[in-house]
C-alpha cells in the first residue's frame, strides 16, 4: 500500500506546524525583507550576503535550503519541493553573475516565494500541487530546449571545424 506524504514524513502536530510557519516567516523576512531602503523598498540579508565574492551565493543557497528541508519535514509533496528548489536554484544561478546577479538577488526573493508555497500547501494542498506541477513541467521543458540548443550549437561548431580542416 503506497504511503501518503504524512506517513512518509511522520505526522506533524498542528501546533508544531503553526510554530514552523511562524519560524519560517521570520527567517524569510530576515533573508528577503529585513532591511528598509529609501522609497519603501525592502531587501534582506540573503542579497547582502550574496555580495560577498566567491561564497556569498553559496551561503545564501544553504540558508534558503533550510526552508525547503523544513517543508519536507512538514510533509510537502515532492512536486512542491521541486518548485521550491527551482526558486532557490534560479536565485543562486543568476546570483553568481556580477552586479546583475546581485540586483536579481534583491528582487527575486526566493525565500518569501517558498514560504508562500509552503503555506499554500498547508492551506490548500491540491491547489499548491497543481500550480507547482505546472511550474516544474515548464522548467523541465525549458531545460530540454536549452540542452537541445546546446547540442545543436555543438554539432554546428563541429561541422564548421570539420569544414575548415
Amino acid at each position: 500500500m503506497p504511503l501518503n506524504d504524512d506517513a512518509r514524513h511522520g505526522s506533524v502536530a498542528p501546533v508544531e506546524k503553526a510554530a514552523a510557519r511562524r519560524r519560517l516567516r521570520r527567517l524569510s523576512h530576515s533573508l528577503d525583507s529585513a532591511i528598509a531602503l529609501p522609497g519603501g523598498y525592502r531587501v534582506g540579508w540573503d542579497g547582502a550576503i550574496g555580495l560577498i565574492p566567491g561564497i556569498g551565493d553559496l551561503v545564501g543557497a544553504a540558508l534558503s535550503s533550510y526552508i525547503v528541508l523544513e517543508a519536507r519535514r512538514l510533509g510537502v509533496p515532492l512536486v512542491v519541493l521541486l518548485h521550491m528548489s527551482i526558486n532557490v536554484l534560479i536565485e543562486t544561478a543568476v546570483g553568481v553573475i556580477p552586479v546583475v546577479g546581485d540586483l536579481f538577488d534583491f528582487i527575486w526573493k526566493a525565500n518569501r516565494r517558498n514560504v508562500q508555497l509552503l503555506e499554500s500547501h498547508l492551506d490548500d494542498p491540491g491547489r499548491a500541487r497543481g500550480r507547482s506541477s505546472l511550474v516544474v513541467a515548464v522548467m523541465i521543458a525549458l531545460m530540454g530546449l536549452v540542452i537541445a540548443a546546446l547540442i545543436a550549437l555543438a554539432l554546428w561548431l563541429l561541422g564548421l571545424l570539420a569544414s575548415v580542416l
